[in-house]
C-alpha cells in the first residue's frame, strides 16, 4: 500500500458490503430491518417474524410463522456430546466463553459441517438460533448444579429460554418483555461481530465458525459486553443521591460512562426509547425504581453537559436486571438475539462472495541486515 496513503481508523467510514438485512442510520436516529424502521416493528412483531424477516426478506403469513415456529422448536436438542462438554465446564467460566466454546464444538457434531450449499446452510442457520438459547441455559443451570430442563416446544424462543433458566414458565409480562429485547437486537448494520462473521464465512469455512468468530467479537466490553457494565456501574454508585458526584467524577477524569454514547449513532439509539419504557414499567412493578431513576439522571445529565445520548446498553441493563437474569447472562442474551442477523449476513456474504482481504499501511523499518548472533 502507498505510504502516502491514509488508513481509516477501526475501518470508519469504509463500506464493505452491500446489504439488504438492516440499515443503520446515524446521523439521524433510526434502525431498519429489510426495509422496516425499527419503531415500526417493535411491540408489534414476535422475535421469530424478524427471524423470518432477515432469513426470507418479508413478514411471514401465519402459515409461515408457524412452520418456522416448528423448525426452531424442533432443533433445540443439543447433542449429547455437547451436553457433556457444557456440564464438564468449570463452574467458574465466564459464560461468554462458554457459549463459544459450546457453538464451535456443535460443528463437531454436525456431519454436514462443511456443507456450504444454501440449503445445508439455511438449515445450519435456524439450528443455531434454535440451541444459542439452550446452550446458554443450560451451562447457567450447570454451573448451579441444577439439573437440565428439556426445551418445551409449546414455548416461543423468548418464553423457552426463560423457563429453561428459571425452571418455571414465565409471565406473559416477562416473555413480551424478553421477546421485544430479541427483537431490538436481531440486527445492526456492519457491526464489529457481523463484521467478523462475514470475515470468516468470506473464507468458506464453515457457518460454526462463522458464528463462534462473531460470539468472539461480541464479548468485548466496546460491543456486547458494555450492558454488563451498566449495572456494575449502577452497583458501584448505589444510591441516587450519589449520581451526581460520580458523573463528575468520570468527567473530570475523562473516563468513559457505560452505556452512554455510540459509535455510529450521533443522535437518540432508536432502540434506547423502548428498552427505557420496558426499564420503567418493570421497575416500578419489582418496587426497586432506583435503578431506572438513576440511569435517567445520567443520562439527562450527559446529554446536558455532553451532548452524548444513551444507548442500546444502558436500559437493556436495567430491564434484564429487573427480570432476575444474573449479570454475566447480559451479553448471551445479547449474542442469542442476534444470531439471528449473523446467520443472515453469513448467508447474505455467500450468495455474493469474495475474499475480504483489506490492505494495511507498513510504518516499520526497512533495508535491515541480519548480523552475526554474537552481536546482536
Amino acid at each position: 500500500m502507498s505510504a502516502s496513503a491514509v488508513p481509516a481508523k477501526g475501518l470508519e467510514g469504509v463500506v464493505a458490503a452491500n446489504t439488504r438485512l438492516s440499515d443503520v442510520r446515524g446521523d439521524i436516529g433510526e434502525l431498519i430491518y429489510a426495509g422496516y424502521n425499527i419503531n415500526e416493528l417493535a411491540g408489534k412483531v414476535t422475535y421469530e417474524e424478524v427471524v423470518h424477516l432477515l432469513h426470507y426478506n418479508h413478514l411471514p403469513s401465519k402459515k409461515e410463522l408457524s412452520e418456522l415456529k416448528s423448525r426452531l422448536a424442533a432443533a433445540r436438542d443439543l447433542p449429547d456430546g455437547v451436553v457433556k462438554i457444557v456440564k464438564a465446564m468449570p463452574k467458574s467460566t465466564p459464560p461468554m466463553h462458554a457459549i463459544r466454546t459450546a457453538i464451535s464444538a456443535l460443528g463437531c457434531f454436525d456431519e454436514q459441517a462443511d456443507d456450504n450449499s444454501m440449503d445445508a446452510n439455511r438449515e445450519k442457520a435456524l439450528r443455531l438460533i434454535a440451541q444459542i438459547p439452550i446452550v446458554t441455559a443450560y451451562f447457567h443451570r450447570a454451573r448451579q448444579s441444577k439439573s437440565l430442563l428439556p426445551p418445551d416446544p409449546s414455548l416461543g424462543e423468548a418464553a423457552n429460554f426463560l423457563y429453561l433458566i428459571d425452571g418455571e414458565k414465565p409471565s406473559q409480562e416477562k416473555e413480551s418483555t424478553m421477546d421485544m429485547c430479541y427483537v431490538l437486537h436481531a440486527d445492526h448494520g456492519m457491526n464489529a461481530s457481523t463484521f467478523s462473521a462475514r470475515v470468516t464465512i468470506a473464507t468458506l469455512s464453515d457457518m460454526y465458525s462463522a458464528i463462534t468468530s462473531a460470539i468472539g467479537t461480541l464479548k468485548g466490553p466496546l460491543h456486547g459486553g458494555a450492558n454488563e457494565g451498566v449495572i456494575k456501574m449502577l452497583q458501584e454508585i448505589g444510591s441516587m443521591d450519589k449520581v451526581d458526584a460520580y458523573v463528575a467524577d468520570c468527567l473530570a477524569q475523562k473516563k468513559k460512562i457505560m452505556g452512554i454514547g455510540h459509535r455510529v449513532y450521533k443522535t437518540l439509539d432508536p432502540r434506547a426509547p423502548h428498552l427505557k419504557r420496558m426499564a420503567q414499567i418493570l421497575s416500578a412493578k419489582i418496587g426497586e425504581p432506583k435503578w431506572i431513576q438513576m440511569s435517567e439522571r445520567i443520562a439527562e445529565t450527559m446529554l446536558k453537559q455532553k451532548n452524548l445520548n444513551a444507548n442500546v446498553d444502558f436500559y437493556s441493563a436495567t430491564v434484564y436486571y429487573s427480570l432476575g437474569i444474573p449479570t454475566d447472562l447480559f451479553t448471551p442474551i445479547f449474542a442469542i438475539a442476534r444470531t439471528a442477523g449473523w446467520t443472515a449476513h453469513v448467508l447474505e456474504q455467500l450468495s455474493d462472495n469474495r475474499l475480504i482481504r483489506p490492505q494495511s499501511l507498513y510504518t516499520g523499518p526497512v533495508g535491515m541486515k541480519v548480523g552475526a548472533i554474537e552481536q546482536r
